[in-house]
């Protein structure tokens, strides 16, 4: 068990089952130990999306990173200075991205680095260019998440090209090589339709778990396109739905479904989910800047993987930097001020409201605030 004692009690992080379990005061007096009263008072982060790369051999439509065939590459060195500072803030878990992160040749050095300082390390992949080498690297690896949207048509329509027998043929290789593999599913208008169906056939070739994205405008999704691709507003009023049928679905297939926090206000609205439910299983709105945050490929912080950068560099972390800090805020005015759903919803995806709104304020697409509206 590792534990990161806070003022407030202790965040511990188990291995076997694997889980992160947040503990009182009292519980954790009862294991022996007392809490910090030097914490920071400030949340930390519990999972870092760190890019180690922004090369990439194809050209997503929706690329929250804008990644090119030529794209900045950091250097390992400078890599291990990130997780240095990562592992000063107690931080639990690195999610190695890209670009393509299978560009680089030295991806099972960066998994025993942060191994080394007690951050358990995953990646995500298209899994285009996946070769044996690969598969003997990615071993080093607690999970690895291939990004798979449905098949020929729905991939094209979310990507702009069809590679999802290239996502196929991964998914099945990672798992036939004993590597635990989940999916990474960004729910658009098309792929909404068929994430079902989309969700058994990954696990029937070995996935374990399919995480639900919402699409959102960043990078090169950042354009008018946007509102075309998106989720329909009957759609949001049915996220809850999808999720329950998922849920029961792959029960029987020991696998497990995780879903993106930007989506928690169509849970809480257009579905009726209830917010003790979700609280009771830590399902919450967004994270941005509190217990989810990012580096980019320059090592600088942001709120999330989809919002803008600081110029706070990585070495900062655990200081109250206002760039990063301002994230975190639950907006103040109505809709979510007087919503029952606001601790858990924490206002939606800022990342949307931003493009959408032009500010950062209450997520324009939640079935409440389009309701008010």
């Amino acid at each position: 068990m590792k534990l990161r004692r806070e003022r407030w009690g202790a965040w511990a992080k188990l291995d076997d089952p694997p889980a992160l379990v947040r503990l009182t005061i009292l519980q954790l007096q009862t294991l022996g130990h007392q809490p910090r009263a030097d914490a920071p008072l400030r949340e930390r982060p519990l999972e870092v999306h760190m890019a180690v790369t922004q090369r990439c051999p194809v050209s997503c439509s929706g690329c929250y990173t804008g990644a090119t065939n030529n794209g900045l590459v950091p250097s390992f060195s400078d890599l291990s200075a990130r997780l240095d500072s990562l592992s000063s803030a107690g931080v639990f878990m690195v999610a190695f991205g890209g670009g393509e992160p299978l560009t680089r040749t030295d991806l099972d050095q960066c998994a025993r680095a942060a191994k080394e300082r007690g951050i358990s390390p995953v990646l995500t992949t298209s899994g285009i260019g996946l070769s044996d080498e690969h598969l003997e690297a990615l071993r080093q690896f607690d999970q690895i998440n291939v990004s798979y949207d449905g098949p020929g048509d729905t991939y094209r329509d979310v990507r702009g090209f069809d590679a999802s027998a290239v996502a196929e043929r991964a998914i099945a290789r990672l798992s036939n090589a004993g590597i635990r593999v989940g999916i990474n599913l960004v729910l658009t208008r098309a792929s909404f339709r068929v994430a079902l169906a989309t969700s058994l056939r990954a696990i029937d070739l070995g996935a374990s778990e399919v995480q639900l994205l919402r699409y959102k405008p960043a990078g090169r999704a950042r354009s008018l396109d946007y509102y075309a691709k998106r989720l329909s507003t009957e759609q949001t009023t049915a996220v809850g739905r999808l999720v329950r049928e998922l849920c029961i679905a792959v029960r029987p297939k020991d696998a497990s479904v995780r879903i993106d926090c930007a989506l928690v206000p169509f849970l809480v609205h257009g579905s009726h989910v209830s917010t003790d439910e979700l609280a009771t299983w830590g399902i919450f709105g967004c994270e941005a800047a509190r217990h989810l945050e990012s580096l980019d490929i320059h090592g600088l912080r942001a709120g999330c993987s989809f919002l803008p950068s600081s110029n706070a560099g990585a070495d900062t972390y655990g200081s109250a930097v206002r760039e990063v800090d301002e994230w975190s805020s639950v907006p103040t005015e109505d809709p979510c001020l007087s919503c029952h759903a606001r601790d858990v919803c924490r206002g939606g995806c800022k990342a949307v409201s931003l493009f959408v709104t032009n500010v950062v304020g209450p997520d324009p697409e939640c079935p409440r605030v389009r309701a008010l509206a």
